[in-house]
């Protein structure tokens, strides 16, 4: 059996979906079982018989996660340490959903998964401290490190462009940060390969898009879908501008482009 955690969150719903219609056994939590707390974990895991838990639960606010490190360090990092002893308690394996933030982004070429990890933001931080712990408590788990998330089941970029487009005459969108777009589906299919291989081998893997665009591509692109079935009513200008134009209270990376040959070796499609 497969436990999803924070199976009610933008992934995890996605994952649910699949499992459930692949006939794969499954169970799901969301805020009743608190990663936070050990006890609440063995118990809900008690008389169970676990293959894998999937952490798809993650604090991601990054603005706010620079005044509240603290509590975006116990759910990204301290929590997901929990989950790695639960797991090996239970005799299961981990996989636990990272992110390109843990980089630079000072980067020039797709990162690896070997290169050197270097945040810039308590929410790069706090989740670089979280794959740190689950991989000391739980070698064999499998951490899978994916960007610009968007997907049907919770707040994205897609969803806030689309509602932007549908107010405004025009929107500025940043045309100085490159990255991959990665749809929720197309993560949970990736996902759902993994823990359905014998004995996949544990550590990092980076699973993304294909492309490397800007957000001001992103944003043309799903302008233009977005009038093409009949989303948008009217057109809406889109206009490029450089980060320094729209400051936030985190440090984006400029550069977020990961290299998925290593998850293509283990037959994952891209």
């Amino acid at each position: 059996m497969i436990w999803i955690v924070g199976s009610k969150g933008m992934l995890g719903a996605e994952l649910s979906l699949l499992l459930e219609r692949a006939g794969v056994s499954y169970i799901g939590t969301g805020h009743e079982v608190d990663i936070q707390d050990p006890r609440e974990l063995a118990a809900f895991a008690r008389g169970k018989t676990l293959k894998w838990i999937v952490n798809c639960a993650a604090y991601t606010a990054v603005d706010t996660a620079e005044d509240e490190e603290a509590l975006a360090f116990r759910r990204n990092a301290a929590g997901p340490e929990n989950l790695a002893r639960q797991a090996v308690s239970s005799g299961a394996r981990l996989l636990h959903v990272s992110t390109d933030y843990v980089f630079s982004g000072d980067g020039t070429r797709p990162y690896q998964e070997s290169d050197p990890i270097d945040p810039r933001c308590a929410y790069g931080r706090t989740k670089a401290a979280g794959e740190a712990r689950v991989m000391a408590v739980a070698p064999d788990s499998v951490i899978v490190r994916t960007a610009w998330l968007y997907g049907e089941y919770g707040p994205n970029f897609v969803r806030t462009m689309l509602r932007l487009m549908a107010e405004k005459e025009s929107v500025g969108v940043v045309d100085d940060q490159r990255g991959d777009p990665t749809w929720t589906r197309d993560l949970a299919e990736a996902i759902k390969v993994l823990v359905r291989i014998p004995s996949v081998p544990g550590g990092v893997y980076h699973f993304a898009g294909e492309g490397d665009i800007t957000w001001y591509d992103f944003a043309c692109e799903i302008h233009r879908l977005g009038r093409e079935y009949g989303i948008l009513a009217r057109d809406c200008k889109i206009i490029p501008i450089h980060t320094d134009q729209y400051p936030t209270k985190a440090r984006r990376p400029a550069y977020s482009v990961l290299n998925k040959d290593k998850i293509r070796g283990l037959g994952v499609r891209v």
